[in-house]
């Protein structure tokens, strides 16, 4: 069949592929890691928090990315106690009016950390 003045056999011709060459990594110098210190950003301190401080629960503003696993070596990295949990909490923005301008709060997440007894993280 030939449509245009091309035949069929004429437009599928074969082509000609090379050899694939085994690829080589390529090792790249990694920059020197800040550590954890950037998951935790600071403690969420409101009335609440300082209730649950008081049965070994803390609270934490944390970075969007951050999940459990990282909250906890986070912990284990700047204050040397062991979590034995961690809950996230995304916080909601909210609409606020003042001085006759519509704004909103930040929003974020934040993090409960429970503790062991006798362990406990001091905030300076």
């Amino acid at each position: 069949m030939a449509f245009l003045g091309i035949k069929k056999s004429a437009a599928k011709a074969p082509k000609a592929v090379a050899p694939k060459e085994e690829s080589k990594a390529i090792v790249v110098a990694a920059a020197p890691s800040k550590g954890l210190s950037h998951v935790i950003i600071r403690p969420h301190i409101t009335e609440k928090a300082g209730l649950l401080a008081g049965s070994n629960v803390y609270t934490f503003e944390i970075a969007p990315s951050a999940n459990k696993a990282l909250v906890s070596a986070a912990i284990k990295d700047i204050f040397k106690v062991t979590p034995v949990k961690v809950a996230i909490a995304n916080i909601k923005s909210k609409a606020r009016f003042v001085r006759g301008k519509v704004g909103k709060t930040a929003g974020g997440k934040k993090a409960y950390v429970y503790l062991r007894k006798g362990d406990k993280i001091e905030f300076i």
